[in-house]
């Protein structure tokens, strides 16, 4: 299963049976709406707080993908997921609602790779039958723990990003018909020294090409192997810095299979300065739009490098650099895996 330092090989290849796509109403005016399930126009949701509007969307997210498929929630053995927000509570009291056994993650906008990595280890080593795998974020309560209400109204730089309202969750399952996990790579974290919390691409930049580096070596394959390789939220900038850094590397990746979710979700024209962010904004786009192209036939293998900015409020308060990391998995369709 382990091969080389940090790449996980799932021999049993576990199966995405089914996923749950939630939105708001500035995702429903994107690129990609078709990719949502469910699609709200009010960033409330209803509820009191835009937290709890959070917890209910990863509830409507797991909902949807139960219901998509032929089990019952009693046969989920775990719900593995994480969010922005401090000690991760929208996540943790949607597990309340759901019900099932929790592992609660922080990778930041990592999470949804994290997540999902680890779920495909558990049910590999025959640790379950069913996992539950997401992430969710929303721009609203990310925007006020990490940099200013957004009433405030404060200037953003051309290099900050707009976090993603959504959620996102994969039904993982050992044996099934959908796409198979068949790989993982575990992240260092990486400090570049940078102390900038509104350039999280710059800064997640070297993190990102590391994972790939170490991914295609200790999984030897080129990256002419996948259809895609799909970065989590580098944005326009992020996205050029860690092309740089793999040129450097002599990685022979071709910048048109090279894609970035934070560069996928919006269209152009909305003010999201330098791109998506959010630990939904992987999740959402890979589960609703990349493995929509993968049962079209459109792709058959892809490497998710979902990237995370493991900063908090307190260490920028402190003028710490800012800790980066990410997580690659490997999906692929058809019987022609490695």
């Amino acid at each position: 299963m382990l091969a080389g330092h940090q790449t996980w090989i799932f021999n049993k290849k576990p199966v995405i049976l089914t996923t749950g796509t939630v939105g708001g109403p500035f995702e429903a005016n994107g690129n990609i709406p078709e990719a949502f399930d469910t699609l709200h126009d009010d960033m409330w949701l209803k509820q009191a707080s835009f937290e709890k509007a959070q917890q209910k969307m990863m509830e409507e997210a797991c909902q949807i993908a139960i219901k998509k498929s032929a089990i019952e929630k009693e046969q989920v053995e775990f719900f593995i997921s994480g969010d922005l927000i401090n000690q991760i509570t929208p996540t943790s009291f949607a597990a309340s609602t759901m019900g099932l056994p929790y592992f609660g993650l922080f990778s930041a906008c990592a999470t949804s790779m994290e997540s999902l990595a680890l779920s495909a280890a558990i049910i590999n080593g025959d640790g379950a039958n069913y996992i539950l795998s997401g992430s969710s974020s929303h721009n609203a309560a990310t925007e006020k723990q990490f940099r200013y209400p957004t009433e405030y109204g404060g200037q953003k730089p051309p290099t900050s990003q707009w976090t993603v309202t959504g959620a996102g969750c994969a039904l993982v399952a050992k044996e099934g018909v959908g796409p198979k996990v068949t790989s993982a790579t575990i992240g260092k974290v990486v400090d570049m020294g940078m102390t900038d919390p509104f350039n999280m691409g710059g800064a997640m930049a070297a993190a990102a090409a590391d994972t790939i580096e170490i991914h295609l070596r200790e999984r030897n394959v080129d990256p002419s192997y996948y259809d895609l390789i799909i970065t989590g939220d580098l944005g326009h900038i992020g996205r050029e810095v860690s092309l740089d850094y793999m040129h450097k590397q002599n990685i022979p990746i071709d910048e048109k299979k090279y894609v970035d979710c934070g560069l996928t979700i919006y269209r152009e024209g909305q003010p999201v300065l330098a791109g998506a962010s959010g630990s939904a904004c992987s999740a959402v786009v890979t589960y609703g739009h990349f493995l929509k192209q993968m049962a079209q036939g459109e792709i058959k293998k892809i490497l998710v490098v979902a990237t995370g900015s493991l900063h908090s409020t307190l260490s920028v308060q402190q003028t710490d650099p800012i800790p980066c990391i990410a997580h690659a998995v490997s999906i692929e369709s058809g019987s022609d895996t490695i």
